[in-house]
C-alpha cells in the first residue's frame, strides 16, 4: 500500500488557523464583556451629555443667563480689587476663591466664594459683577434645576470623587470595547461591502449590520469623547498633582512669598502677569490656598486668542507682596491633556456647528449602544430557549416510549 506523506505547508496551516480562531474568540469575549459592563452607564452618559453640549444655549433660552447691561463701547473697566470688594459686600461671610472672565462676556467677572480657600467647593457661591460699574448683576445657581441634575449624573453620579473614578473606569471599558470591536469588524466585513446593511433577511441580521455599520462610522468620535471623558474624571487628581509640582519647584528654587509686608493691589498682580505674557488675556485669577494656586501665591491663568490657545491656559504665579512674576516650569503634559480634554469632550471648540455635530454623533452612539444590548438579549434568550426545547422533546420521547 502506498504511503501518503502529509504536505508540510498544509500541516503548518492547521495550527495557524486554530491559533487565529482562538485569538478571534478571545477578542469576542473581550468585546462582549467590556461592552455589557459599561453599556448602561454609557447610555446614561450619552443621554445626560446631550443637553450639556448646549448648556449655554439652554441657559439663554430659559432666561437664566445673566447679561451685562448696554453701555457705550469702550467704557473703562474697574480695577479687579473693586470687583472683589463688591463680591465681599454681597457675601460678607465668605472669602474669594477665584475670579473668572468668559471670552464672550468681556464686561463681566464671575467671583467664586466659599467659607475658606481649601474647601471642596461643593457649597461655593457665585456672584456676577459688572466689570465697568462694580454692580452685582446676579447670583447664578449651579446646584439646582434640570441642568444641575444632568451635570451631576454625567460627572459623578452624585458620589463625588468615587463617582468620578467609577465613571472613568466605565470609560476605559468603553475604549476597550471600541478597540475590540474594530478588531472584530475586519474579518466580519470580508463577506460584505464596507458599511453594508443586509435587507430582506432576519431582524437579527439587520440589527447586527446596523450595529457594526454605525459603530465603525462613529468609532473615532467615540474614542475621542470616551478618552477625554476618562481624563476629565481625573481632573481633581491632575490639578492637585500640578499644584504639588508647582509648590515643590518653588521650594527648590527658594522662591516664596515675601515674609510680612503689605499685600499689593490685586490689579497690579494681574497687570504684572499680563506684562510677562504679551498678547494674552486673563481667564482666571486663583487666590492663595485654592486648588489652582499655591498656599502663598496668586495664580493668574492666561489664554490666547485662537480657538485652540483660548483653551490652553498658561498659569503664572505672582508674589502677593512684591507683585513679582515667578518663573515656573512649563505646563506638564498631564495638565495640557486635561485642558484640551475638557472643551473637546463637549465639542466646545467650534461654536454651534460643532456642537450640533457632537449632538448628532451622540445620538448615533445611543443607537449603537442600544443595538448592542438588543443583539445580546436576543442571543441570550435564544440560548436559553434551545435547552428548554431539547428537554421538552426528550420528555415527550420518553413518554411515548
Amino acid at each position: 500500500m502506498k504511503s501518503v506523506t502529509p504536505d508540510p505547508a498544509m500541516a503548518s496551516c492547521a495550527p495557524a488557523a486554530r491559533s487565529g480562531a482562538t485569538s478571534l474568540q478571545r477578542w469576542v469575549w473581550v468585546h462582549k464583556w467590556s461592552s455589557l459592563v459599561c453599556t448602561l452607564f454609557m447610555l446614561l452618559l450619552c443621554l445626560t451629555g446631550l443637553p450639556l453640549v448646549f448648556y449655554h444655549e439652554i441657559d439663554h433660552a430659559l432666561g437664566k443667563h445673566i447679561e451685562a447691561p448696554e453701555m457705550p463701547a469702550g467704557t473703562a473697566h474697574l480695577p479687579v480689587d473693586r470687583i472683589v470688594d463688591a463680591a465681599r459686600r454681597h457675601h460678607p461671610d465668605l472669602v474669594p476663591l477665584y475670579l473668572f472672565k468668559e471670552e464672550d462676556e468681556p464686561d463681566m467677572w464671575v467671583v467664586k466664594m466659599d467659607t475658606r480657600p481649601d474647601t471642596d467647593e461643593t457649597q461655593a457661591k457665585f456672584s456676577v459683577v459688572d466689570a465697568r460699574t462694580g454692580e452685582v448683576l446676579g447670583e447664578p445657581r449651579f446646584d439646582e434645576g434640570f441642568m444641575h441634575l444632568m451635570y451631576r449624573l454625567h460627572v459623578d453620579l452624585f458620589a463625588g470623587l468615587a463617582g468620578r473614578l467609577f465613571l472613568g473606569f466605565m470609560g476605559l471599558l468603553l475604549v476597550v470595547a471600541l478597540v475590540s470591536g474594530v478588531v472584530l469588524y475586519a474579518p466580519f466585513m470580508r463577506r460584505l461591502d464596507f458599511g453594508e446593511v443586509r435587507h430582506g433577511r432576519s431582524t437579527k441580521l439587520w440589527w447586527l449590520d446596523m450595529h457594526n455599520m454605525l459603530g465603525i462610522v462613529t468609532v473615532t468620535w467615540a474614542l475621542v469623547v470616551g478618552g477625554t471623558g476618562v481624563i476629565n474624571t481625573w481632573a481633581d487628581l491632575i490639578l492637585k498633582a500640578w499644584q504639588a509640582e508647582q509648590v515643590a519647584a518653588l521650594k527648590t528654587a527658594g522662591a516664596g512669598a515675601a515674609p510680612g509686608g503689605r499685600a499689593a493691589p490685586l490689579q497690579s498682580l494681574v497687570d504684572a502677569a499680563l506684562a510677562a505674557e504679551p498678547g494674552m488675556a486673563v481667564a482666571t485669577v486663583a487666590f492663595p490656598g485654592t486648588l489652582l494656586s499655591t498656599p502663598s501665591h496668586y495664580a493668574v491663568f492666561l489664554h490666547g486668542d485662537t480657538p485652540l490657545t483660548a483653551k490652553l491656559l498658561k498659569a503664572t504665579l505672582v508674589d502677593p507682596v512684591s507683585a513679582a512674576v515667578i518663573e515656573t516650569k512649563p505646563r506638564p503634559w498631564y495638565a495640557t491633556a486635561l485642558l484640551v480634554s475638557q472643551p473637546l469632550h463637549f465639542g466646545d471648540y467650534g461654536g454651534l456647528p460643532l456642537k450640533i455635530l457632537w449632538a448628532l454623533l451622540d445620538l448615533v452612539t445611543v443607537v449603537v449602544l442600544w443595538s448592542g444590548l438588543v443583539l445580546w438579549w436576543r442571543k441570550h434568550r435564544h440560548a436559553a430557549a434551545v435547552p428548554a426545547s431539547t428537554a421538552q422533546a426528550a420528555t415527550t420521547a420518553r413518554g411515548g416510549a
